[in-house]
């Protein structure tokens, strides 16, 4: 498969959807589960489906799963999900270079359940990492004090927050790029490697930080859903 015209090096989207979502006590997978009255994972395809600059998204579903179906050449299905969401990014990675895409070009991970992304903060971070040698993240500055515990639960120190940022998603890197750090983790299971941004910086490279927002939270326990049709009520008819 091509897209013919594409400007090179080109943008694809990979969205790891083949989680259970286990702490979201749904019967379903997270992803599918309804706001007001789409499954959840529609508002995040749709916030990449309205960046012009993105050639195609690729969904990476679990083996089986067949709730999703592929839109033409703009939204790809594949079951070809992993025991791990490092195991689901690179096998999309593969899914995606067997479509066509190259070792240049780039691509936007995101989480399937950051149904609140916007169009605006997908090109914010693409402006940001088109013109950058490793690419990078959306992300926040760390806004409360922040403490580490000890085994018995208690407080065992206040740590300084100054340089501590949350990490989200849409994360950009080359193709080439990501799927050369993830590889170099495979036969360890991917051990260590939380996000994508974990394996570059493992393989030696500084991500970028770019501001993101805190809307763009992950939809992960059960009160989360009312707070995303929250704020989805209250985004009716804007333009993002």
């Amino acid at each position: 498969m091509s897209w013919p015209g594409a400007p090179v090096p080109r943008c694809f989207a990979l969205i790891p959807g083949a989680g259970s979502g286990s702490r979201a006590g749904t019967a379903a997978p997270k992803q599918y589960q309804p706001l007001l009255g789409q499954p959840l994972v529609q508002y995040t395809l749709a916030a990449f489906a309205a960046v012009p600059r993105i050639a195609c998204t690729l969904v990476v579903v679990a083996v089986g799963d067949t709730i999703l179906q592929p839109s033409g050449n703009s939204i790809l299905i594949a079951a070809c999900g992993g025991p791990t969401r490092a195991a689901s990014v690179f096998n999309g990675l593969n899914a995606l270079c067997q479509h066509g895409a190259q070792a240049d070009d780039w691509v936007l991970v995101h989480d399937a359940a950051r149904c609140l992304v916007t169009p605006a903060q997908i090109n914010t971070l693409i402006d940001a990492c088109l013109p950058d040698p490793v690419g990078g993240l959306l992300a926040l500055p760390l806004p409360d004090t922040l403490k580490s515990a000890n085994p018995e639960g208690r407080v065992a120190a206040t740590l300084d927050r100054v340089d501590k940022w949350l990490a989200q998603t849409p994360q950009m890197f080359r193709v080439g790029m990501l799927h050369a750090a993830l590889a170099s983790h495979a036969n360890g299971d991917f051990a260590g490697i939380t996000d994508e941004a974990s394996a570059v910086e493992a393989a030696g490279h500084a991500p970028l930080l770019v501001r993101g927002s805190a809307q763009n939270f992950k939809v992960t326990y059960p009160e989360d859903f009312a707070l995303a049709e929250s704020v989805l009520k209250s985004r009716q008819g804007d333009v993002l």
